[in-house]
């Protein structure tokens, strides 16, 4: 691990060094892409700083500990290196973990998908809860969302919503929230009082740059037809929504919230390429291990991932085991207590398997 540690501190002062070069500075392509590599390093360089800094003061304190005979000096010298051991153990799991291979899209911005599941309207209410709980979280945390095609009911809930979240590290925190979400509370349709159990599918997909995905516009038909629902009369009079159909595997997209023709084009695209980068991931998966397969993040979409239950309160995720009693907080945006415990199961056994 150490040597590692070695030849990335000195990659990084490699970095700061071009970075400087006026010749660099005058390429923004290299400039950009080694600017990147250095605050990809930076937070490993900063841990194995400190732990150096922590070890040369257990040496220090040592020395002088065997030379020195004034107790008070001895005192502080010890405490000092009870305190440097016990940081540079901290350090070390840390540093593990920050050694971790990174996942190559967690920078990236992403393209999400809610489809309401079992339970008809009832899901599809749902489904609107978790779209508007997405969104909150994403002001939360200064993202951008950005609205692609909704397939509404009649009661103010959605069959599908197709939406992107565009922000630094989006991926890295919401590819955890890929799969079957579950919701058991009365529905307001019930009469009854009984309670039911209805799913929401979310899929969450990295967006993919053209250098990503180079999709062949032969390949691609686009019809185009008059948008309905909420808009505003401009929306609803002109033949501004885009239907995409990738005729090599059969998806269709559908996008209707721009008053565009081109820009509507544009974010079909957009919703395409992610699927198909989807695909390429899926396949490389496939041919991996079945712990790389199952590991947390890996957003199989048929997968009974969370139960929201109103009658008790409480959410509980299945993967980790994990439950939160902070129901309505959570509906609100506040998410960020489950992700973090699936982010550390997730590295727990990333690092079981190294280890």
């Amino acid at each position: 691990m150490f040597d590692k540690l070695e030849g990335i501190y000195s990659r990084y002062n490699e970095i700061l060094d071009l970075l400087g070069d006026p010749n660099v500075v005058n390429d923004q392509h290299q400039y950009k892409k080694l600017m990147k590599e250095q605050s990809d390093l930076e937070p490993i360089v900063e841990a194995y700083k400190e732990y150096k800094s922590c070890k040369d003061t257990v040496e220090t304190s040592l020395m002088i500990l065997d030379e020195e005979s004034d107790e008070d000096m001895k005192d502080l010298a010890k405490e000092e290196m009870n305190t440097a051991k016990a940081r540079i153990e901290e350090l070390e799991d840390e540093l593990k973990i920050l050694l971790l291979p990174k996942d190559e899209n967690d920078d990236k911005n992403v393209v999400m998908e809610i489809r309401g599941g079992a339970g008809g309207d009832e899901a599809a209410l749902f489904a609107a809860e978790l779209y508007r709980m997405y969104c909150m979280y994403a002001d939360e945390k200064g993202w951008k969302t950005e609205l692609i095609s909704l397939n509404e009911n009649g009661l103010g809930g959605f069959k599908e919503v197709v939406f992107m979240v565009n922000g630094q590290g989006a991926y890295s925190k919401l590819k955890y929230e890929s799969g079957v979400h579950r919701v058991q509370r009365i529905p307001v349709t019930e009469s009854g009082g009984r309670i039911h159990t209805s799913t929401a599918t979310v899929t969450v997909m990295p967006e993919a740059e053209e250098v990503d995905i180079e999709i062949d516009m032969n390949d691609c038909r686009f019809d185009v037809f008059r948008a309905s629902g909420n808009g505003g009369q401009c929306v609803n009079t002109t033949d501004s929504a885009v239907r995409l159909t990738h005729e090599p595997t059969g998806i269709v997209i559908s996008c209707q919230d721009e008053k565009s023709q081109h820009k509507n084009k544009d974010k079909a695209l957009k919703v395409l390429r992610a699927r198909l980068y989807e695909l390429e991931i899926q396949k490389k998966q496939d041919a991996e291990s079945q712990a790389k397969r199952s590991q947390i993040g890996s957003g199989d979409r048929s997968e009974k991932i969370r139960t929201y239950n109103f009658p008790q309160g409480r959410v509980t995720d299945h993967r980790i085991k994990f439950t939160s009693h902070r129901l309505e907080q959570i509906l609100n945006g506040e998410i960020d207590e489950i992700i973090d415990n699936c982010i550390a199961a997730d590295q727990a056994a990333k690092l079981s398997q190294v280890e």
